[in-house]
């Protein structure tokens, strides 16, 4: 086997190169090992991100560009027209401004409430599994009580108890966040559990370095693929949820919401009147932005599952080495 010196005075050469000098495919079989490494966009992905993209561009952009969604007209229920293009509801009111509006607020309440319940959930499952002890022990407590209360139930009785002036767009998000947290963290603490009694952590623990940077360095990145499946889950259980709770007219009082859109149009009796273009839109734009985000969290889970992510890399494989012998056989 040839040995390679290294001159004095010159940086040491990347092993993947070097590896890939001695075997003669040169930095040409390092690229498609370091492509074999990294994540391929799915179908699935791609199609989850277009989604998501063009539902939050109409929801950020939107507001802007249409009518007042206030605006009381004399024209009554109106289908869709040149002036108005998912027409108008009873008293009026220009359908689609109201739901470029709504989007935007289902898409806050989805925000806030993913935000909120990753966070709670990395506290509760993180945090208190790594210092171990009572601390673990007080929070895997804490957390099996709130999984065991029903979520839906808990949140129709927080929410009715509220009084409606006060039931604004946060308490919602709050609500909603402190419900769905729990089964999230015990996900994390048994991640965490496995991954505290790795070498590097003793390591690192060993070492003399503090906690917070251990979690964050040595803990935390390795659990950022689950965390963002369950951001995602999250993102999707709060939007249907206040969905479910405006249907039901505990939502935001001074909020606008695809769920509120709802709301109004079953009070309208859009149904019994045939209005599709009042009901339907929020409906569609809920079903698909959930779809957008669970083709997003397949994706993720391609590549936090090890048997998953094993058939891929397979594919991966062969789809390079298909290349490579097609060029071969051009060069020949």
């Amino acid at each position: 086997m040839t040995n390679i010196v290294q001159p004095a005075g010159v940086d040491t050469v990347d092993s993947t190169a070097q590896l890939a000098a001695i075997r003669g495919g040169g930095p040409r079989k390092s690229r498609s090992a370091l492509r074999l490494m990294l994540p391929t966009p799915t179908p699935w992905l791609i199609t989850g991100l277009t989604l998501i993209g063009g539902i939050a561009l109409f929801g950020i952009v939107g507001p802007y560009f249409t009518m007042d969604p206030t605006e009381i007209r004399n024209i009554g229920l109106t289908g869709p027209s040149a002036e108005h293009i998912l027409g108008t509801t009873q008293t009026g009111q220009d359908v689609f401004a109201q739901l470029a509006l709504a989007t935007r607020g289902s898409l806050e309440i989805g925000l806030i409430v993913g935000v909120l319940a990753t966070v709670l959930s990395a506290i509760f499952g993180i945090l208190g599994t790594y210092i171990g002890g009572f601390a673990d022990e007080a929070f895997s407590l804490f957390s099996n009580v709130f999984l065991v209360i029903p979520g839906l139930p808990l949140v129709i009785v927080i929410s009715g108890f509220v009084p409606p002036e006060s039931r604004g767009l946060w308490t919602i998000a709050v609500v909603l966040a402190i419900t769905s947290w729990a089964g999230s963290a015990r996900v994390l603490r048994a991640q965490t559990l496995s991954i505290r009694s790795r070498d590097y952590v003793s390591a690192s623990r060993v070492a003399g370095e503090r906690a917070w940077r251990v979690i964050a360095v040595e803990i935390l990145p390795n659990l950022l693929p689950v965390l963002a499946s369950q951001f995602v889950f999250a993102v999707i259980a709060a939007i249907l949820g206040e969905a479910g709770l405006s249907f039901l007219g505990l939502g935001a009082s001074n909020s606008s919401t695809l769920g509120t859109m709802l709301f109004y149009a079953q009070n309208g009796f859009a149904l019994p009147l045939g209005a599709w273009w009042w009901f339907g839109p929020p409906g569609l734009i809920i079903a698909l932005f959930g779809m957008g985000l669970s083709l997003v969290n397949f994706s993720i889970d391609e590549i936090i599952n090890p048997k998953l992510k094993n058939v891929r890399q397979h594919k991966k494989r062969t789809k390079v080495a298909a290349k490579a012998a097609r060029r071969k056989e051009r060069t020949r």
